[in-house]
């Protein structure tokens, strides 16, 4: 092992232990401290690292060289700190131009079957791993990397309530839980303390080697779950994991406006509970489903028709 990949495995640990999504990176960092061994350098410079983002396999004007070059440029600013040969590419070299994706949304039904295909897994350990986990992520709204990194002692099903430590932003936050959520939890520690006695690991989630879960392996499990439960099979997108923390937040503002509520009072709240660093991130999801945007304009229309008597 390189010395770069060192450092890249170093860097991807320490990213992944502050919360963030490392789907690309995870993808993209090895390919290119491959990239730089193979032409034998031994830092990163803004011509190594623009001409692996521009390699031919990807197309002209995609967002792909933008991508790339965001990974490389985050690579860069780590090994700053120990390189001082290191530079760092400048934003703008590439311009991204990002395309606003759509959440799928799931309804209760879609996350049932993803579930039950869960459940039906070959081995034991994995199948109660995978079943819980979606469940906890379509209840609680948990970012994928919250939910894999919670140790046992972080989640205390006395009082109902999971314990997320230093997550995105660096925040931590006490997320409660509803009562049928504390059962499936019981539920599947007591599957997993028979199946797995002696773990490597404090993970309250384990892989069927005891080891705590890892991003790259539950999203392609997931993805499978999906195409043969046929989740999604005629979405205009793609369902991923992640979004069914979107479904978590849009059927909370969904039942808040049904039942009357007022949501801008409470949005603070459901801020907090995702672990938001303002509101003003949560008013994104009023635009992730169109019932809730005809919801939003019709309680607006509402208050102006109101205010104008």
């Amino acid at each position: 092992m390189s010395a770069l990949s060192a450092s890249a495995e170093q860097y991807l640990r320490l990213r992944r232990s502050l919360g963030h999504d490392l789907a690309d990176a995870h993808r993209l960092l090895p390919r290119f401290v491959a990239y730089l061994d193979d032409i034998g350098a031994t830092t990163v410079t803004v011509a190594n690292a623009m001409a692996w983002a521009q390699q031919p396999e990807a197309d002209p004007g995609s967002t792909v060289w933008s991508r790339r070059l965001t990974v490389a440029r985050g690579f860069a600013r780590h090994m700053a700190g120990l390189d001082p040969g290191t530079e760092v590419p400048p934003v703008g070299l590439i311009p991204l131009r990002q395309r606003w994706r759509a959440p799928f949304i799931y309804s209760p039904s879609d996350i049932a079957a993803l579930m039950a295909q869960a459940r039906a897994m070959r081995w034991r350990l994995p199948a109660a791993t995978h079943e819980t986990l979606i469940g906890l992520l379509a209840a609680t709204g948990l970012r994928v990397g919250e939910a894999l990194r919670l140790d046992r002692s972080d989640v205390d099903t006395t009082d109902g309530v999971l314990m997320v430590r230093e997550s995105k932003f660096g925040k931590s936050r006490q997320v409660p839980v509803l009562t049928s959520t504390v059962t499936a939890l019981n539920r599947y520690t007591t599957v997993r303390d028979r199946l797995c006695p002696r773990p490597q690991t404090p993970s309250f989630f384990v892989s069927i080697r005891g080891t705590r879960m890892i991003y790259p392996v539950v999203q392609q499990s997931f993805r499978h779950l999906c195409d043969t439960a046929q989740i999604g099979s005629d979405a205009a997108t793609r369902p991923r994991i992640h979004d069914l923390r979107h479904s978590f937040a849009v059927s909370v503002l969904l039942a808040w406006y049904r039942a009357g509520e007022d949501v801008e009072a409470l949005l603070p709240t459901l801020s907090t509970y995702l672990g938001h660093r303002d509101p003003r991130s949560t008013y994104w999801y009023l635009s992730a489903a169109p019932e809730l945007l005809a919801l939003a304009a019709d309680r607006v229309q509402l208050s102006r028709g109101v205010m104008a008597r």
